[in-house]
């Protein structure tokens, strides 16, 4: 395939693009325009570069969007089958590759990889390919394309083989698991994902740590050969440079936001329910895996149990989104974090103090809220590939906060000086750290919440994404 003087300049591929569709009742389409790092970063760049949006039609709104002909400016949607997209993105991206890359597997009982992972496998591959021919047909000759996440893993090796002349980059959002776990996978496939990736000219990574086992990975499973700076990575006589971007907190979004009257009657409200002069440990998930939601509660019933002062002075304010729950394990970890937030209270509530408020719907506004009022924010995932909630609340933050970090999240490459780091399956750690964030002194608070704040706006999104088109040339 060639390109054409008329195709895109940049390009930008993910599962997950900047628009969704819905359809009326009377069958008309309504459109809603999304967020993110990478929808600033194209903002960025200005609707002059030529700019073009590959992404997958995720809804039936979407699909019906793509069978009209209907399309935002800049973006191109593909609809594959149904059951293909099922295939490759809940039983592939969501149900293997995020284990892996998060370390989540119950490795006596999982993975099994048998005749049906097969049939789940081709249609990965097919997806992948889908992307492939569209990116070749949408570029201009020697275009720059940037291919995002673990969803596309093999879309740069197949795009190379189909037109040599584009610049390509992959950029990992999550963690990337180390050899030994990576090679869980069987290991014709877990040759094809590294093959796939080191198709682009660069890949980059959120941090030198995931970059790193991304290298290790080549090395011990394909035989590449790594640059002794460890920025490179040689097979089969082709080089992919590696790039880390940790990706920033949009600092200027966020403080304006959180300053807006909906921000502040939430605050109202949250502190009317908490109770007044209380302190604030907080936390904002989705009720994804990784994130640590159980082991968290579970440390702050061990705050409460070994320091009873802290009884009726102390809330914990928990925003579990609920995840992916079209799949089961999901479904079964978010009834967990509703038991256990349930039983804490049960155990320890009184007429006047609820020790732990849970909220499952998911509000914007009221996290900005819950950020100001924050004394302590616990982010304790168990693998993270990089985790904007522990750089947006010190951003917002109208007191100063302590912040309680896993030494496993991505942000903890920049902001553990400044946070009380934690094993993430350390029960009596955590609530030690809790302990000690709790007891900060004001001082002390309020010149690490300025120093975390600087760090986390250090990249903000839209620099983020230029810095990555910038290094591959573009």
């Amino acid at each position: 395939m060639e390109g054409s003087s008329q195709g895109a300049r940049i390009l930008v591929a993910s599962n997950r693009g900047p628009v969704s569709y819905t359809v009326a009742a009377d069958g008309t389409l309504g459109s809603r325009r999304g967020g993110g790092g990478v929808v600033s970063g194209l903002s960025a760049i200005g609707p002059d570069a030529g700019a073009v949006w590959v992404c997958a039609a995720l809804s039936e709104g979407d699909r019906e969007a793509v069978r009209r002909g209907v399309a935002e400016p800049g973006v191109r949607m593909i609809a594959v089958p149904p059951e293909v997209f099922h295939s490759a993105y809940n039983d592939i991206a969501n149900s293997v590759l995020w284990f892996v890359h998060h370390l989540l597997y119950q490795t006596p009982f999982e993975p099994v990889f048998d005749e049906e992972f097969r049939g789940q496998w081709a249609a990965y591959e097919a997806y992948n390919a889908a992307f492939a021919d569209t990116l070749a047909q949408e570029a201009a000759e020697g275009a720059a394309v940037l291919v995002q996440d673990y969803h596309l893993a093999l879309v740069p090796a197949l795009l190379r083989e189909r037109r040599p002349d584009l610049r390509i980059g992959h950029f990992s959002h999550t963690p990337w698991a180390p050899p030994d776990y990576f090679r869980l996978l069987p290991d014709d496939v877990a040759a094809h994902l590294l093959e796939g990736i080191l198709g682009a000219d660069r890949a980059a990574f959120l941090t030198r740590r995931w970059a790193a086992a991304f290298a290790a990975c080549c090395a011990d499973v394909l035989g590449a050969e790594v640059s002794a700076d460890g920025e490179a990575v040689t097979y089969r006589g082709r080089t992919t440079r590696l790039g880390v971007h940790g990706l920033g907190a949009d600092g200027e979004f966020l403080r304006e936001r959180s300053q807006r009257p909906d921000v502040g009657e939430r605050m109202a409200a949250l502190r009317a329910e908490a109770g007044p002069g209380r302190r604030l440990i907080v936390r904002v998930d989705r009720t994804e895996l990784s994130k640590n939601i159980v082991r968290g509660l579970h440390a702050y019933r061990q705050l409460l149990t070994e320091h009873p002062g802290w009884r009726e002075r102390v809330v914990h304010v928990a925003f579990a989104y609920p995840s992916r729950q079209d799949l089961a394990i999901y479904r079964e970890y978010t009834a967990e974090v509703a038991r256990v937030a349930t039983a804490i209270n049960d155990d320890f509530g009184t007429d006047g103090w609820t020790p732990v408020i849970l909220k499952v719907d998911d509000d914007f506004a009221r996290s900005l809220a819950a950020y100001r009022l924050a004394d302590v924010a616990l982010v304790n995932p168990i693998r993270d590939g990089m985790n904007l909630v522990a750089k947006e609340v010190p951003v917002v933050s109208d007191q100063g906060v302590a912040l309680v970090l896993s030494r496993e999240a991505g942000a903890f490459e920049e902001l553990g000086d400044d946070a009380f780091t934690v094993n993430p399956y350390d029960i009596r750690a955590t609530a030690v750290a809790l302990n000690l964030a709790l007891t900060l002194p004001e001082a002390d608070r309020a010149d690490r919440t300025k120093r975390l704040a600087a760090a986390a706006t250090a990249l903000p999104p839209s620099q983020w994404f230029l810095d990555q088109l910038h290094a591959l040339g573009g």
